[in-house]
């Protein structure tokens, strides 16, 4: 078993709203964040994601299984969402994509505020 996902994994101000670089969603970069230490249940998922609706998460889990980046899977009665190996290889990117959002942070929220 899986030692459970912290709910302030993701800070409310957190630096995917504000970067510009995408992975499929809003929400996708996270939930691959999320299921990259193994297989989650959508319950678990709604933790630290806490902010988007189970509607939209529905969404976004099924756009990652429709890309072969996320498989679902039925097991003892109860369903449970893991990486492929295809979205294992996005872990990489997003750490870069991360790091890169992070050292230019304020040159971000500056250019969202107007401020040059």
């Amino acid at each position: 078993m899986t030692a459970p996902l912290d709910p302030d994994m993701f800070d409310p101000v957190c630096p995917s709203d504000l970067s510009p670089i995408r992975f499929r969603d809003k929400w996708s970069g996270m939930i691959i964040r999320c299921l990259q230490g193994g297989p989650r249940r959508f319950s678990e998922l709604r933790v630290p994601l806490h902010r988007v609706t189970a509607k939209v998460l529905t969404r976004s889990l099924r756009a990652l299984e429709r890309d072969g980046l996320v498989a679902r899977r039925a097991r003892d009665g109860r369903v449970d969402y893991a990486l492929t190996d295809l979205g294992r290889s996005l872990l990489g990117p997003i750490d870069a994509a991360c790091a890169w959002t992070a050292a230019h942070w304020d040159e971000l929220l500056d250019a969202r505020e107007g401020v040059r």
